[in-house]
């Protein structure tokens, strides 16, 4: 198995027909930064924290219209009811481990509170989701701190995103391998619009069998052994999408199920105990956009959110964490090879 990782397009693995953004990320979007705390520590604690930052509610009494999709509500997502109520986002989206999802919350409070203008706010809807990163962190522990929390925030970048084991990807699994982080992007034509940019970053934690442009790739065979570790059973996936297309929140809400659509296209089992969510936030000064013209982001949205969760795995590394558990990389060479036998790639002459 090579060590060497890559993004699904490093590898000629494009999904869809669609292109994407210059830099295939959710910071595409302008006006959106992501930033990373990165927690590895000892042999027992492999977590951290991802914020994703829309300069609008960077700021005091900033809000976007927002949109939620459910598809299993096996999750705290902090601020989730009022997000759908009043189809609002006021904070940037904060992603974590389980049981560290409330210190997140009480941090980004913390955060907006400080805000200049913010003096007079008695109220405020911080929005942090989270997936089960147990198997291979001290969850019990709950090591997130403010400082953590302000340092991913403070540290958002609008020009890269890293991906793979960092942030709230640290200790995350996902279709039998290491998942993490991972991100995308899709440029497409809208009716009365023109150009739109739709970015994707995805928390990859969920079960399934791995299947890439339709390729499965299930995980004994392309480990070259039997695994005698259980695979994921749930555990979940956050998605967050930005777009810079005047929508409205109900709108949003119809592209959010999309996205959750998408982790269809990459094996996911949907199961029981899986909290899958998407958050599709628009940057852009609202306008009439008709129901009619939404099709090409529905498409560009299931694309990214496909190549999202290949980037999420392809960029992992082989984490071994609590309790000496291990969870493998997803070996880049037989993808590229099963892809190449599939027609998927091209072979090799």
């Amino acid at each position: 198995m090579t060590d060497q990782r890559a993004r699904a397009r490093d590898l000629g693995i494009a999904p869809g027909h669609l292109d994407p953004g210059p830099r295939n990320a959710i910071v595409d979007v302008a006006g959106v930064r992501v930033g990373h705390t990165t927690i590895v520590r000892g042999e027992d604690l492999r977590t951290g924290v991802t914020a994703i930052v829309p300069d609008a509610v960077d700021r005091a009494g900033g809000r976007l219209p927002a949109g939620l999709y459910v598809g299993n509500g096996y999750g705290k997502l902090v601020g989730a009811t009022q997000l759908v109520e009043l189809g609002a986002l006021e904070t940037p989206i904060l992603l974590t481990g389980t049981l560290s999802a409330f210190r997140v919350a009480d941090a980004l409070v913390s955060y907006l509170l400080d805000l200049p203008g913010n003096e007079e706010l008695t109220s405020v809807n911080p929005v942090v989701g989270e997936t089960n990163d147990g198997f291979l962190s001290d969850i019990r522990r709950r090591p997130i701190t403010r400082e953590h929390v302000l340092d991913a925030l403070t540290s958002a970048d609008a020009h890269t995103v890293a991906e793979g084991c960092v942030g709230a990807g640290t200790g995350t699994a996902a279709l039998g391998f290491k998942g993490g982080i991972g991100t995308s992007s899709r440029v497409v034509e809208v009716a009365d619009v023109g150009a739109v940019t739709v970015g994707v970053l995805v928390q990859s934690n969920f079960g399934g069998t791995l299947t890439v442009c339709g390729v499965s790739i299930p995980r004994d065979a392309a480990l070259g052994f039997v695994d005698a570790q259980p695979p994921e059973r749930g555990n979940s996936c956050m998605i967050v999408v930005a777009l810079d297309a005047g929508l409205d929140s109900r709108q949003l809400g119809r592209v959010a199920r999309r996205a959750v659509f998408g982790m269809g296209r990459t094996g996911s089992d949907f199961a029981g105990g899986s909290g899958d969510y998407a958050i599709a936030v628009s940057v852009a000064e609202p306008a009439t956009v008709t129901d009619h013209a939404l099709n090409p982001i529905f498409s560009a949205v299931q694309e990214a959110v496909e190549e999202a969760v290949l980037n999420s795995l392809f960029t992992a590394t082989t984490t071994v964490g609590y309790r000496g558990h291990i969870k493998y990389a997803v070996p880049l060479d037989h993808v590229v090879e099963r892809c190449r036998l599939a027609g998927v790639l091209p072979a090799v002459r």
